[in-house]
């Protein structure tokens, strides 16, 4: 994880106070990093740290939003929300799990991870977007209705199927590294009878699937094999059948094709854009989890 948050000059935006501030930002959470690694200086060090780390981004979005609306820039009411869902969402949801696991070393890495990778993505592409550096991948933005409907169904049926209490950890999900463990990645593509397809990819940290079918079976599951892989399958299929019947469909979607890809093979679909509906869940210390869903019109 290291080598990701090392400071690279294609992140220059050529934006004084921009790049002053994306440099400190990769400086904290480096120095983050190898205090997580030193459990005598863990605890505090990362505590005060993670504030600071707060602290000093919020005063940069405030500074960075400033500056997109001095230059008129077209796209400041998407780049806000991103800004929103970092400081309202992932950053609570983030801090509530640290302050209830005692910052443990495994809270605090998803804290490091999502936080990496929120900034290499967000620098490398949003942030370059505003001076015509690079283009916007949030393309197709989300009904408000629509994703607050996925967001209710999706934490009821993991909580009616599997009693796990679900949480939301990011809105604007972006293929941020949630997880030092491996990632489970899974696909699903539907179709309806007018031609509409919808393709559907669900990322599951280690631990929650684990903690998931040990909980069905009544026995622990320690490590993923194929008896698991081929359950993660079922367990995908199932979760997205009981989301789906909470949404009146004049034409029902049919599940055509799936298959599992690497955590690489996922990241690559999203090379071009955004699927619209991108979230990140947690499991209350059971893991984290991704949904992310993308429409395509019939052909």
């Amino acid at each position: 994880m290291l080598n990701e948050v090392k400071w690279n000059d294609r992140y220059n935006t050529n934006v004084d106070i921009i790049d002053k501030a994306h440099q400190k930002l990769f400086s904290i959470v480096g120095k983050l990093i190898i205090l997580n690694e030193d459990e005598t200086k863990q605890l505090h060090a990362c505590k005060e740290g993670i504030k600071y780390f707060k602290s000093y981004t919020l005063k940069h979005f405030a500074e960075e939003e400033a500056y997109m609306q001095s230059i008129h820039y077209g796209g400041y009411e998407l780049h806000k929300t991103l800004h929103d869902d970092l400081r309202d969402k992932t950053i609570p949801a983030l801090e509530k799990e640290m302050e209830e696991q005692e910052y443990s070393k495994e809270s605090v890495e998803h804290f490091l991870g999502i936080c990496v990778g929120w900034l290499n993505v967000h620098i490398a592409v949003e942030d370059q977007a505003i001076t015509g550096r690079a283009v916007n991948k949030w393309i197709h933005q989300p009904s408000e209705d629509m994703l607050t409907s996925l967001k209710k169904a999706s934490m009821e049926v993991w909580e009616n199927l599997f009693k796990l209490s679900v949480g939301i950890v990011s809105e604007r999900y972006s293929g941020e590294n949630f997880s030092s463990e491996n990632i489970l990645c899974y696909r699903l593509n539907y179709h309806n009878e007018a031609g509409e397809r919808l393709q559907v990819f669900l990322a599951y940290e280690e631990r929650m699937v684990l903690h998931v079918l040990s909980s069905v079976i009544g026995k622990q599951i320690p490590k993923v094999d194929k008896t698991v892989i081929h359950a993660i399958k079922m367990i995908s299929q199932q979760f997205m059948a009981c989301v789906g019947k909470h949404f009146a469909q004049k034409d029902a979607y049919r599940l055509d094709r799936n298959d599992m890809l690497t955590f690489d093979q996922l990241l690559r679909t999203f090379d071009k854009e955004y699927p619209p509906y991108s979230l990140l869940f947690h499991t209350d210390g059971n893991g984290y989890m991704a949904l992310c869903i993308r429409h395509f019109d019939a052909a």
